[in-house]
């Protein structure tokens, strides 16, 4: 009987020790600063097209879908239309409607 309650008791106990609650989300996302080493961009097939459209192409769809790669090379957006045309491009494609 003892036994019996004993296992019951660590049981219990240690279930709740098992689960970790979830991290709160961050009130602010950190983007990292510069171009994405290719390692970590995120794949699209994309081939036939110039590299500066496929660049704009990844970070426009990935700002659409709001993660942490997506962001717009404001620079580069206003001076480089190959990329301009991929980030709009990516942007609206990827943008949920």
């Amino acid at each position: 009987m003892w036994f019996t309650i004993t296992i019951f008791v660590l049981s219990t106990f240690s279930g709740c020790a098992i689960f970790e609650s979830a991290p709160y989300p961050p009130d602010k996302v950190e983007y990292p600063s510069g171009p994405l080493p290719p390692s970590v961009r995120p794949t699209y097939n994309l081939s036939g097209y110039p590299p500066a459209t496929k660049e704009g192409y990844i970070d426009g769809c990935e700002t659409a879908k709001k993660t942490r790669y997506g962001r717009k090379d404001e620079n580069r957006y206003v001076t480089d239309g190959q990329y301009r045309m991929g980030w709009d491009d990516g942007f609206d494609l990827c943008h949920e409607k």
